[in-house]
């Protein structure tokens, strides 16, 4: 069991928020896979079953707010016995410019509470995670506002591209392993070219 984990806050008011860039692209996955979601009120999460390259695969949104998504996950990695290596959490970066994913193994958590949440509950810093970069406006440190408020229309093009490339790399991590993922997708992506 693989267990692909989209980082953000549940309900409309935070529905295509920067934050939720976790959320958007488990969505863009269950779509292209023709999966349905299903609130599983024991996760405290949305979930969607699939599977890939002869594995079976799971989606999952957690309900319960950024902070505490390590409750969600921990519960689902426990109820499914999933090894860490099997887990892939994705989730927004501010320190990473607009357009740039980057896939790691393992490592600190960025200050971001999502991931702060999952280490804590999972017990380990060692699971995957794909951060996929929102950027900052003007270098402000101070970015509540910004990570919370919802993608230009002028964004629109790149970060469907940059869906498309974080799904194919997910794609890739399922099928070929972490280390060909990473050497194949990390980076920016070209906001003119098309993704192959």
């Amino acid at each position: 069991m693989h267990v692909v984990v989209g980082l953000g806050n549940p309900g409309s008011d935070y529905a295509k928020t920067r934050h939720n860039a976790g959320f958007l692209l488990v969505e863009k996955l269950a779509e292209q896979w023709k999966t349905n979601w299903a609130s599983e009120k024991k996760f405290l999460a949305r979930i969607a079953k699939a599977e890939r390259s002869g594995k079976k695969v799971l989606l999952c949104e957690p309900q319960t707010f950024m902070n505490l998504s390590g409750e969600s996950v921990s519960a689902l990695a426990s109820f499914y016995q999933v090894p860490l290596v099997n887990i892939l959490v994705a989730v927004d970066d501010a320190d990473l410019p607009f357009g740039e994913i980057r896939l790691r193994p393992g490592g600190g958590s960025g200050g971001h509470h999502g991931l702060d949440s999952v280490a804590q509950h999972l017990g380990s810093k060692e699971y995957a995670r794909l951060r996929i970069g929102i950027g900052r406006k003007n270098d402000a440190r101070e970015i509540a506002g910004y990570v919370l408020g919802k993608f230009d229309p002028s964004e629109n093009n790149l970060l469907q591209k940059v869906l498309d490339r974080a799904a194919n790399q997910i794609e890739c991590w399922l099928g070929h392993g972490l280390q060909k993922a990473m050497n194949q997708f990390n980076g920016a992506v070209s906001p003119n070219n098309e993704e192959t």
